[in-house]
């Protein structure tokens, strides 16, 4: 499990090793200042608020979608040679893959993603279940079906997973607080 304070550390590093530019954009855009940071076991993944495009009134919803597309493509092509930098910083220092993802208005595009595969054993049940969603065309192959699954759990069950985390961060500052062992 990942501790509260090992997020903060990671995150504070990415504050303040981000080009000025780069916080000013997501301080301007996203509540709170700075980037959204996420860390897991494999991967940190670091998504950067840039400013929307300005349209005019009565713009189209797919010429509003393209025209975000269009800023997430250049902020990734004006930005490629600096993140690939600060990366290998965060690599070497965390021990973890960095991803980029950008936002721009409601339109979040991620660049790079580490695909981690997860070893499990499932019984006839479960695998019929995936099965299923492959054979109805919900997913290409029992992977993407379990990949579907976790979605579907994390979107539903957001409140319960936010309180499970919490407990379990309760947990590692209580542990962390008790006698060596």
């Amino acid at each position: 499990m990942i501790t509260h304070e090992a997020q903060e550390r990671v995150r504070g590093w990415f504050v303040g090793r981000l080009p000025e530019e780069w916080r000013g954009e997501a301080a301007a855009g996203a509540e709170g200042s700075g980037p959204e940071v996420t860390v897991d076991r494999e991967e940190i993944t670091v998504v950067l608020t840039i400013g929307d495009v300005d349209l005019p009134d009565g713009t189209s919803d797919a010429e509003r979608a393209e025209a975000r597309a269009g800023r997430a493509k250049a902020f990734r092509e004006d930005t490629r040679g600096r993140r690939i930098e600060i990366a290998r910083e965060a690599e070497h220092r965390f021990d973890r893959k960095v991803s980029w993802a950008v936002r721009v208005g409601d339109r979040t595009e991620l660049f790079t993603h580490v695909a981690a595969p997860a070893m499990t054993r499932l019984r006839q049940p479960e695998r019929l279940v995936l099965d299923t969603l492959v054979d109805a065309g919900v997913a290409r192959s029992r992977a993407d079906a379990l990949a579907w699954c976790v979605k579907l759990v994390g979107q539903h069950e957001g409140d319960w997973l936010s309180e499970l985390r919490d407990a379990m961060a309760h947990v590692a500052d209580v542990r962390s607080k008790g006698p060596a062992a």
